[in-house]
């Protein structure tokens, strides 16, 4: 991405942009951010489109909107419309690196890029400049994407309000009183603010379905260790995914598919014979069984998500041959979960000078890993590895699992900064699909009387991630929750 530093990147951004504002094609250009990523990879590799047109024009939409939404932290304006005359170049030499050839995505701030800031939201590392680029960066620049820059999220991905940032609160586009969920709050409100065209985030309990669910927005988190995790900023490598959010299902499979790949310096890395990721999803689902896990996943929620969970599953009665209650043991993992955040910190908080630098909630939850021993992080450990070599025979039955992403919808930006809320009502769909380390996807399925999106989780076995996909496309193309958009203008 270049060297470059906050400061620089934003006022490179507003130059870009005023450069930009001259050009003709401006108010022909801002419809152009209505394509999705399948859309926009055929138009230019029909020479229909360029890169540089459909860059500009994300470009300019986040100069008019992202001071309300506060989803960027570094806009590299400059490098991305540099990359895109790059590959245009490519595309007039009859070369295609294939459909993400020329988009223009967005990376979660927990995300190395070279010579580019990379802060985990956070003061403590508010002046990091990686020197190389994470593994899937790397993959997502050869297969031809446009880089516009850097997300806010949750401070260290370690919480679900993306209130709790060096760099301000996210706001959820739907309603911008409201959080957009976490912890890549910032790139499902980038995605459903149409400020990129996808983007990537990272999900150790929720962090990539939750925020998707509150943003109206399909976000995957793939088999766990499928996509590479080295160069993330970690929380716990035994949890942590890296997944792609989108404003569709194909889309989401699109650039997951960039992602997959075995990388031998990452120690969950997974090595498979050839992707699970398909490249069409449009797969029959008739013949597909659903498995509904009741407890905890159905109770006590709220009741207006209750009614729209019921209301996609009486949908999928129509698209599948069965629908059955199934049981789902929980397995606990937070001795590993807590022991592992800790160890990546333990350095940082130890400096005296790092340690006053990091937000007092998040410092709190760092903390109480510090004293778990190894024995009870063996033993949860352990379990885990247990429980993910035996999931497959829940499947024997059943094919994908559905459930409510989250049983409440997001809470204010206001309520959160005064007190943080009981984020067990964020994690408790989501965490046991990261325990278990299977593929699940969230796609909207409604909204709220408040016009706040709703989402509907679908989960597979180990490396089940066609399946997943083309029920979450069959699914969505049944209905029409996915066309819908903010009424941010």
């Amino acid at each position: 991405m270049g060297s470059i530093s906050r400061r620089e990147a934003i006022s490179g951004a507003g130059a870009a942009v005023a450069v930009l504002a001259t050009s003709s094609a401006v108010a022909q250009s801002q419809d152009l951010t209505s394509l999705t990523i399948a859309e926009a990879g055929k138009r230019i590799s029909a020479r229909s489109l360029t890169s540089f047109e459909l860059t500009r024009a994300y470009l300019e939409r986040i100069e008019r909107l992202n001071s309300r939404v506060n989803a960027y932290i570094t806009v590299t304006a400059l490098q991305a419309l540099e990359q895109a005359r790059a590959l245009d170049a490519e595309t007039a030499n009859g070369r295609s690196r294939g459909p993400l050839h020329g988009i223009p995505i967005a990376l979660k701030d927990n995300i190395d890029t070279a010579g580019t800031l990379t802060t985990a939201a956070s003061a403590v590392y508010a002046d990091r400049i990686p020197k190389e680029d994470a593994p899937v960066v790397t993959r997502l620049r050869e297969a031809g994407a446009v880089f516009l820059g850097k997300l806010n999220m949750h401070e260290f991905a370690y919480g679900g309000t993306c209130v709790v940032s060096h760099y301000g609160p996210v706001r959820n586009p739907w309603n911008l009183d409201c959080t957009p969920g976490g912890s890549s709050g910032g790139s499902a409100a980038a995605v459903a603010a149409r400020m990129c065209a996808g983007a990537l985030g990272t999900d150790t309990a929720a962090s990539i379905r939750f925020p998707a669910s509150c943003c109206g927005v399909v976000g995957l988190k793939a088999t766990h260790g499928l996509a590479s995790i080295r160069g993330i900023i970690p929380l716990s490598e035994m949890h942590d995914h890296v997944g792609p959010l989108a404003r569709s299902v194909e889309d989401c499979a699109l650039l997951m598919r960039a992602l997959v790949g075995f990388d031998p310096l990452d120690p969950v890395s997974i090595a498979t014979e050839r992707s699970p990721v398909p490249a069409s999803i449009s797969r029959e689902v008739a013949g597909l069984a659903i498995g509904m896990p009741r407890k905890p996943f159905f109770e006590e929620l709220d009741p207006e998500i209750a009614a729209a969970v019921e209301r996609a599953i009486a949908v999928l009665r129509g698209l599948t041959r069965a629908v059955s209650d199934v049981d789902l043991a929980p397995v606990d993992s937070f001795a590993v979960l807590g022991a592992e955040i800790f160890e990546y910190h333990a350095e940082l908080v130890a400096d005296p000078a790092r340690l006053a630098l990091y937000k007092p909630i998040t410092l709190e939850r760092i903390m109480s890993g510090a004293n778990i021993s190894a024995k009870d992080y063996l033993q949860s450990r352990r379990r885990m590895v247990v429980a993910r070599n035996s999931i497959g025979g829940l499947f024997r039955d059943v094919d994908v699992l559905v459930t409510p992403t989250s049983a409440r919808p997001p809470v204010t930006v206001e309520s959160a900064l005064a007190q943080p809320p009981d984020e067990r009502w964020m994690i408790r769909n989501t965490l046991p699909f990261n325990v278990y380390g299977l593929p699940t996807i969230s796609v909207p399925c409604g909204f709220t009387r408040a016009g706040l999106p709703i989402g509907l989780q679908l989960s597979g076995p180990p490396l089940g991630e066609a399946r997943v996909l083309a029920l979450a496309r069959a699914y969505e193309q049944a209905t029409d929750w996915h066309l819908r958009e903010p009424p941010l203008r």
